[in-house]
């Protein structure tokens, strides 16, 4: 009789598996000459606005003296600043204008980035490029044809009048940013909520715009940084405290003689008006990063 032997089986015991080796993580350090470079970046940012806060400090004669720190600080001009009116007022319209530009720069730009990424169109580069061209135009050129025709249609020295020719310079830099944003939303979100029955204007309301909100925080902030340091227009269509906004309200800032320079209260004033830029950089700080690298790294 012939034998039948079984086959043999081989069995894996789990629990006499080698574990894998886990190789340490090599740590990057940087090269001294980067954190040099980093370091020489830093001090030309933060040295011009230690010293305008430093000259601030500073009243009488020890404006003219070159001291790294005031022998005797005083916030004598921070409060002549708050009892001026005319800044307070300029305040006011600088805020207005910033604020009201910037959200109209949205609205409208929030409308034709999503087109231009969105809708089937021809040349649609050459069309953005032609937008982001008006960005290149120097300010100084439309300033004097501004100049007539605002005074001419009643325009002049009010703040809708200063908000107009800004807009124009903000909503080229908002839908270049926002196209951007467009183009990384998948296409499959929309698509699903057209399948539920929902419009084009639903879609993008209630989908499109939620996921796009790190860049509308970007955009808002690059926009409203830009109202709110712009100089040209700003003297050029305004000739009262009633419309001019907080940098041009600074360049007519006088001295308590005809021979006193204003340098601390010009430079308690800068100060004033710096730190809202400075506080709204800092608590939109990962909105900006998330912003600024949103589409930056291609799944």
């Amino acid at each position: 009789m012939s034998t039948i032997t079984a086959p043999k089986t081989t069995r894996t015991l789990q629990g006499q598996a080698k574990p894998r080796r886990r190789r340490p993580r090599r740590e990057h350090t940087l090269h001294p000459a980067v954190w040099l470079f980093v370091v020489a970046v830093m001090g030309f940012s933060l040295v011009p606005f230690y010293w305008l806060i430093n000259t601030s400090l500073k009243k009488g004669s020890a404006l003219g003296q070159g001291e790294l720190f005031p022998s005797q600080p005083t916030l004598e001009n921070y409060i002549s600043v708050f009892r001026n009116g005319d800044f307070l007022l300029a305040l006011r319209n600088s805020v207005i204008i910033a604020v009201v530009t910037t959200l109209v720069a949205l609205v409208f730009a929030s409308f034709a980035a999503y087109a231009l990424a969105r809708l089937k169109m021809r040349r649609k580069a050459l069309i953005l490029t032609l937008i982001l061209s008006v960005t290149t135009f120097p300010a100084i050129a439309i300033a004097a044809p501004l100049f007539s025709i605002w005074r001419q249609i009643g325009l002049y020295d009010t703040l809708p009048g200063l908000i107009i020719p800004k807009l124009t310079f903000a909503l080229p830099l908002a839908i270049y940013t926002l196209t951007s944003f467009f183009r990384d939303i998948p296409r499959e979100l929309e698509e699903s909520a057209y399948m539920d029955g929902a419009s084009p204007f639903t879609a993008f309301r209630k989908i499109i715009l939620p996921l796009a909100v790190p860049g509308l925080a970007t955009t808002a902030i690059l926009v409203f940084i830009s109202v709110w340091n712009e100089f040209l227009l700003a003297v050029t269509l305004t000739s009262s405290p009633a419309a001019r906004p907080v940098p041009v309200a600074i360049a007519f800032f006088n001295g308590t003689s005809e021979f006193d320079q204003p340098l601390g209260t010009i430079s308690a004033a800068s100060v004033i008006i710096t730190i809202p830029l400075v506080i709204l950089v800092l608590v939109c700080q990962k909105r900006i990063v998330s912003g600024m690298t949103a589409g930056a790294v291609k799944g």
